[in-house]
């Protein structure tokens, strides 16, 4: 049985998910060719290698066009560890209905539609309890957001390439201390990544990081695929994946995941 394993040591995060999956080895040509699938004008990737460390990272930079990709973009942008809500002005608002629409009307895979659909269904609920509304008046800025769409459905493009018979997870490590976002100062983990770790029941605990780990993209992503929590099974190593998160801290800001075979 081939098994995917993440190890979220430090926390998760959507682009932390994306660069670690691809640093398994998928070729890069046939990611590209598969997001072009979606046919979204003005979506670009930029793959490189980066130590956290002196750890060897995959790094993966969404850049939209028409928008300069900035020192402090690119450094603070993609959810470690600021909360995606940080960077409303640059980019366009999209419901769960906006976002639906854009990948049925896709040429992907029914497997890649199925499964970023059910990603964004559980974000887009965890947004709703969070703000007292329902789904359908949610108009979730890191959903919305091309870079973030880009984070999520990459992921389920990657779980289909790597076609895994199980994913299973380690606990999750989230930081201490506040994070400041478009509504204000919030308290880490922040709401919304607390509501689905809630509601998919998901071990959780913090460390002595003063910093947000887990962003709700990363939590809704890993809710989804995971089957179980737990401690790595006895399993015959394949492959490991490392990806970057964006800040510099005290500990490495990387998502190692491990594909291998196990008889679980």
């Amino acid at each position: 049985m081939k098994l995917l394993y993440f190890d979220c040591c430090s926390g998760i995060s959507g682009d932390m998910t994306l660069g670690a999956l691809i640093d398994l080895g998928i070729d890069h040509k046939r990611f590209l060719e598969e997001m072009d699938k979606l046919n979204l004008e003005g979506l670009k990737f930029e793959f490189s290698t980066v130590y956290k460390n002196g750890i060897g990272c995959t790094d993966v930079n969404v850049i939209l066009e028409d928008e300069e990709p900035s020192h402090e973009h690119s450094h603070e942008h993609h959810h470690e560890p600021h909360h995606e809500h940080d960077h409303e002005k640059h980019h366009e608002h999209r419901n769960l209905f906006d976002i639906e629409k854009i990948i049925d009307n896709s040429s992907l895979s029914q497997r890649v539609k199925s499964l970023s659909k059910a990603m964004f269904n559980r974000l887009a609920r965890a947004e709703a309890k969070v703000h007292r509304t329902t789904m359908e008046n949610i108009h979730f800025h890191e959903v919305g957001a091309l870079d973030s769409i880009a984070d999520i459905i990459g992921t389920a493009v990657c779980i289909d390439i790597l076609n895994p018979d199980r994913i299973m997870s380690s606990p999750l490590h989230d930081g201490t201390g506040f994070i400041t976002c478009r509504h204000g100062i919030i308290p880490v983990p922040v709401p919304a990544t607390m509501e689905i770790m809630t509601q998919a029941s998901i071990p959780f605990h913090t460390i002595e990081v003063e910093n947000e780990l887990i962003t709700p993209t990363g939590a809704t992503i890993i809710a989804t695929l995971a089957e179980a929590f737990g401690s790595v099974p006895a399993m015959s190593v394949i492959q490991v994946g490392y990806g970057s998160g964006k800040r510099e801290m005290e500990i490495p800001g990387i998502l190692r995941v491990v594909l291998g075979e196990c008889n679980i």
